[in-house]
């Protein structure tokens, strides 16, 4: 699915005309959630990203976190685990009446969309396979014998689509360490996929890609809270726009 942006708003064409405008100022931004894989064996941490496919419409060629909005699907799927307290209580923070288990539906998406983008499924085996799955990309994780384990996943921010743009969506983003991969499906990415190729990165080399804006940004968090070994204490930054001013305040 979609990897989400947060670029700051570009002038509409004036062709375009002002209800359009209107149109997608109004728009309600959609649940999302991304998963940024880390590697962390070596001296430099590395990132896993993503090059999206040339031949979309949507943030062509860009190199990106595997990521989309919740399905279905992401609010039935049994767990290993339990996201943290913090992360939990960031999770709800500024939210109009959070749904049930709003947290644990996000870092179910962020997992089912980085298998569905990369082929690699993040859980662990110790408990056997789940009972049972829902229909879908979730049936691979019952073949392969994994469960999600929402405790190896830590909040990193949150960030929504500033008014303006056609698509919007209030992502969360979730780190986990490459050695929460149980299983891997080969043949997912490749030229006709949305995902071309995929690449290991160091953060500053990661930073020298061509990446949606937000993503630079979250690249900037994510180090911070390396720093800290996402401790349970640590700061979990909100991006959004405010009166055309993007605004960064703390969950």
């Amino acid at each position: 699915m979609d990897q989400r942006t947060n670029e700051p708003p570009t002038r509409e064409p004036d062709s375009a005309g002002p209800e359009p405008a209107r149109k997608a100022a109004a728009l309600r931004p959609r649940d999302a959630a991304t998963l940024i894989v880390l590697d962390r064996r070596g001296r430099a941490p590395k990132v896993l990203m993503g090059r999206r496919n040339p031949g979309l419409v949507f943030m062509p060629g860009k190199f990106v976190f595997p990521g989309g909005r919740i399905e279905g699907g992401d609010r039935h799927m049994p767990v290993a685990g339990a996201l943290g307290a913090r992360d939990e209580a960031a999770l709800e923070a500024r939210v109009t009446r959070p749904p049930r288990h709003l947290g644990r539906v996000l870092a179910l998406a962020a997992i089912r969309e980085t298998y569905e983008e990369t082929g690699l499924l993040l859980g662990t085996r110790e408990y056997g396979p789940p009972e049972r799955v829902p229909e879908g990309a979730w049936e691979a994780f019952g073949r392969h014998g994994v469960m999600p384990d929402l405790e190896a996943l830590n909040l990193v921010a949150r960030a929504i689509t500033p008014p303006g743009r056609p698509r919007r969506f209030d992502t969360r983003f979730f780190a986990v360490d490459r050695t929460s991969v149980a299983a891997e499906e080969p043949g997912i990415v490749g030229e006709a996929a949305e995902l071309v190729e995929l690449a290991w990165v160091r953060l500053t080399d990661a930073r020298k890609l061509d990446l949606p804006f937000i993503t630079t940004l979250i690249l900037d968090e994510l180090e911070e809270q390396l720093k800290l070994d996402f401790a349970p204490h640590r700061a979990i930054p909100f991006h959004t726009m405010r009166h055309g001013k993007r605004v960064r305040t703390l969950l």
